[in-house]
């Protein structure tokens, strides 16, 4: 079976990232929208970001229009949405899609490796988050009602 780190997904600026570059960081993965109600979080992302990058989190966007087509646009404008709006500095990669036969391989990892409310694999809005361990192990996955400061003492275990 493969691991998370076998993985590899577009930047949103069109380079291919092997997720083994991320190797021996906790991730934080997050599906992400700039037209959700859920948008703010990206306030919050940055914020671990900034925290925690340098006891070694790697906070991880993955737009993705699946959900209201709440990520109408394309890369360039997501890029330039984030940062105008919200000053992100983590790295975000290209839109994909989270659920169906075209979900990006890493997303149907996830959703098996840490199932959702009753057992249920789908994603169920934008801004859902896994939590993955240093070692690669998707340690848990959070609702998008779950804001990111909420995510602190979870992250603090596995730095």
């Amino acid at each position: 079976m493969a691991d998370i780190y076998d993985f590899t997904a577009k930047t949103i600026d069109g380079a291919d990232v092997p997720l083994a570059d991320y190797r021996g960081k906790v991730l934080l993965i997050v599906n992400t929208a700039s037209k959700c109600g859920f948008t703010p979080q990206y306030d919050g992302l940055e914020k671990l970001h900034e925290a925690y990058a340098d006891r070694g989190l790697a906070v991880l966007g993955f737009p993705c229009n699946q959900f209201g087509a709440q990520e109408p646009g394309d890369e360039a404008e997501i890029a330039n949405f984030c940062t105008l709006k919200y000053d992100v500095k983590f790295p975000m990669f290209a839109k994909i899609d989270v659920n169906g036969d075209t979900a990006h391989p890493l997303y149907k990892y996830l959703k098996n490796q840490a199932k959702g409310v009753l057992g249920t694999e789908g994603i169920k809005w934008n801004f859902t988050k896994f939590l993955v361990s240093r070692d690669g192990t998707v340690v848990d996955r959070f609702a998008p009602t779950t804001k990111p400061e909420d995510l602190r003492g979870a992250i603090e275990k596995l730095l």
